[in-house]
């Protein structure tokens, strides 16, 4: 089969390589059919290459048809139509039946300490091959797949592997009150998507803040009042403040994690781990990451005395520096993790309707071939051709 493969930083390609086979009883195949880019995946395009090995698939976004299944898979049948779940869970241990998905006792990769294996996400989560391929072995296929209907185009779907419940926990963990207040910082696909959510889940104010010209349009087109934060800089928290009757906001969500601009130091230090070999450069990060906090310390400075702080952005690091002499005196709520997917996935399918009340359908900004996914890779980091949320059609 054909697959997305990672051969160095900034470096993947299309291999031919050999199709999944059943290995478990419970064990499904999908054919691949619509597979997400997803903007952790370019934390894997940038650093860290030290989890990762030549040849490991990536993507954790798929969506398919059931091609073959295992002895003992009673719950889907070939030819059924599936979300897959970015995180890899039983979904019948303790935490599962907690709804903690991400945290499944059945496949956290306790070599590295960490929750829940994760779909073409490096050694950290398990080293599963991912689904952007032409086929993808899927595990528990009796709890994990997700039956969606046939009929309608995949838009309406794939986005409840990792964007939807990642938006719908964000929001969720913002805990916005009835009429509230909320600061979205970053407009990329999750921001854009906790955006709607909010709106739609009866919050009155939402602001989003960005950089990027085709990014606010698209809120703003939403409903969302957006902020660009070259024009506003330091100003930002004034303003914001401002629009929320001198208080700020009930609460904030970062959307954008260790790519925040800003941090020279940390940028830098994150580089310089490219330049090492592998093993060095993976103990550094493991036990002296730093991560670039422009977007966190943002949202403390905004979010109101007593508000909540929602983080769906990736940090990966391990010495990060916290003001927690603010955070006590605002008496911040923080919250945070990997989504949950089939935590939420109840709630968010009845929405995924023909009144599309979230704008699925028309979400994607980019339908490419398989083939054209190095190039969208190089495109979407550079957040060239208004890319926003790209999927790959293997």
């Amino acid at each position: 089969m054909k697959a997305l493969t990672w051969h160095g930083r900034r470096d993947v390609r299309v291999d031919t390589v050999p199709d999944p086979a059943l290995k478990d009883p419970t064990d499904v195949i999908i054919k691949v059919t619509t597979s997400g880019l997803c903007g952790s995946d370019l934390h894997l395009y940038e650093v860290l290459g030290p989890f990762l090995e030549e040849g490991d698939i990536l993507g954790h976004e798929p969506m398919g048809i059931v091609q073959e299944v295992g002895p003992e898979v009673t719950a889907v049948s070939v030819g059924d139509r599936v979300v897959i779940p970015f995180n890899v869970s039983c979904g019948t241990c303790h935490t599962c039946g907690q709804g903690l998905h991400s945290q499944c006792e059945t496949t956290q990769v306790r070599e590295y300490g960490s929750g829940a294996s994760l779909f073409g996400y490096t050694k950290l989560y398990g080293q599963v091959p991912g689904g952007q391929a032409e086929l993808l072995r899927v595990p528990f296929g009796n709890d994990l797949p997700i039956k969606v209907p046939h009929g309608p185009e995949d838009d309406r779907f794939v986005f409840l592997s990792d964007v939807l419940p990642t938006a719908w926990q964000a929001v969720e963990y913002a805990a916005v009150p009835e009429g509230g207040s909320l600061v979205v910082l970053g407009l990329g696909p999750i921001g854009d998507m906790s955006c709607r959510i909010a709106l739609h889940r009866g919050a009155s104010q939402v602001i989003g803040v960005d950089l990027v010209g085709e990014r606010l349009t698209r809120a703003r087109h939403r409903g969302v009042h957006v902020l660009n934060l070259a024009e506003h800089g330091k100003d930002l928290t004034g303003v914001i403040r401002e629009l929320t009757e001198g208080r700020g906001p009930d609460a904030v969500i970062d959307a954008v994690g260790m790519e925040a601009h800003g941090s020279p130091a940390a940028k830098l230090a994150a580089q310089a781990t490219n330049l090492l070999p592998n093993a060095l450069a993976a103990k550094l990060m493991e036990h002296v990451g730093i991560d670039r906090l422009h977007a966190l310390y943002l949202a403390i400075d905004i979010v109101r005395r007593g508000g909540t702080i929602s983080l769906s952005g990736v940090y990966g690091g391990q010495t990060d520096p916290l003001p927690l002499l603010t955070m006590f005196d605002k008496q911040i709520q923080l919250r945070m993790g990997q989504a949950n997917v089939h935590r939420w996935a109840g709630d968010i399918l009845p929405l995924l309707t023909d009144d599309d009340p979230l704008g699925v359908d028309t979400f994607a900004t980019h339908h490419l071939p398989l083939t054209e996914a190095p190039a969208a890779y190089e495109m979407f980091q550079k957040k060239q051709d208004g890319a926003i949320k790209v999927l790959f059609k293997p």
